[in-house]
């Protein structure tokens, strides 16, 4: 019997012997941690603006009367928005921008004796337009470069366009003015730029903006009691705006999925 116990505790231990020696030639496994991967989310956000806007030369008339020489001044803008974005290359804004009133000027034919006894001419005629624009703005994000993001994007909507202080000066002193009107104008834009984050959610935004408000009048007038009586017109109102602003987004920082501890042999 001992003899029996005695090759029993042999085989046991030849075995962890064994064991342990096929343990020893084993690698020793390595814990790799993979990074977190950052997910994009999508955030709400608010902007604000202010620009510079260049009028092309609009078109002027009165009934079949065209004025010549038109211009249309500079003006400056401020706007507020509201967007959200869905993801790093999609977002989207509601826009309501106030333009600051821009004069325009035009020459119209006027019959003797407007130039003086006996002589026609040409009346300098001039109104103040203002605008109040409201837009549904889409973008497409190209990318982020070092924390620098350029854009394109269209918008559409519509415009409050206002025409007022509508005013007439003859080549003979005469002068007077007209009434002035308000109307609602299907608008559009096009839109390319850049944006550069200064922290997670502050955001600086500087472009260029295209945009068509349609046309404006004043109210129906007849001159020198003659009839019908017109509206003046003031069309093909477009301007090219030059635009900084800035952008808040909210939880804009970047949430993570974890990923599993992987062991490697």
């Amino acid at each position: 019997m001992s003899s029996h116990i005695k090759k029993m505790c042999l085989a046991g231990v030849a075995i962890i012997v064994s064991s342990a020696v096929h343990a020893a030639d084993m690698p020793i496994p390595v814990i790799e941690h993979v990074p977190e991967v950052p997910v994009v989310t999508g955030g709400w956000y608010l902007r604000g603006d202010i620009g510079y806007k260049i009028y092309q030369t609009p078109s002027v008339a009165y009934g079949p009367s065209n004025f010549t020489n038109e211009k249309m001044d500079r003006t400056g803008m401020v706007g507020v928005g509201v967007g959200y974005k869905f993801s790093d290359y999609l977002r989207a804004d509601v826009t309501v921008d106030y333009e600051f009133p821009a004069k325009v000027t035009g020459y119209a034919p006027c019959p003797a004796p407007c130039g003086g006894p006996g002589l026609a001419g040409f009346s300098t005629e001039t109104a103040d337009i203002d605008v109040l624009t409201f837009l549904v703005n889409g973008y497409i994000d190209l990318g982020t470069w070092a924390g620098f993001t350029p854009y394109v994007g269209a918008g559409i909507g519509t415009s409050y366009v206002t025409s007022k202080d509508v005013k007439f000066v003859n080549p003979n002193g005469t002068s007077g003015s007209y009434p002035g009107d308000s109307s609602w104008n299907f608008s559009w834009a096009l839109m390319a730029g850049g944006s550069y984050e200064l922290s997670q959610n502050w955001a600086i935004d500087a472009g260029y903006r295209y945009l068509n408000i349609g046309n404006a009048y004043s109210k129906s007038f007849s001159t020198g009691g003659a009839n019908p009586s017109y509206k003046i017109r003031y069309e093909d109102l477009a301007a090219h705006e030059f635009r900084v602003g800035m952008r808040y987004t909210f939880n804009s920082g970047p949430a993570f999925l974890p990923e599993p501890i992987m062991a490697k042999y």
